[in-house]
């Protein structure tokens, strides 16, 4: 069973940027990979999504901010997150694809606050 573990979750200043990763414990070659959020008292949200071609796709609220890659070879993906604003505050959540086998990870805090 492949587990996830984020990492990078900080608290920053409206306007600045994090990076988050996410280390795979086994081969993530062939799955596509995504990050999730959950803000406080909302429903868990999808941010970004990388096929495994490299492929990528994301929500309008990440369009020209957030930025998603994966290094097949580490078995790891990352979230670059720019221009961060408060409604950003959310746990967020790395996903591995699998068929019905569905990985997720505990989360890493984020959260932008003055």
């Amino acid at each position: 069973q492949v587990q996830l573990v984020e990492s990078g979750g900080d608290l920053v200043q409206p306007g600045g940027s994090l990076r988050l990763s996410c280390a795979a414990s086994g081969s993530i070659r062939f799955n596509a990979m995504a990050w999730y959020r959950q803000r406080p008292g909302k429903q868990r949200e999808l941010v970004a999504v990388i096929s495994s071609d490299g492929s990528t796709n994301y929500a309008d609220s990440a369009k020209g901010r957030f930025y998603i890659s994966r290094d097949n070879a580490k078995n790891t993906v990352n979230l670059q997150m720019n221009s961060l604003k408060p409604e950003d505050t959310a746990i967020y959540y790395c996903w591995r694809g699998g068929g019905p086998i569905e990985t997720w990870g505990q989360g890493t805090r984020v959260t932008v606050s003055s």
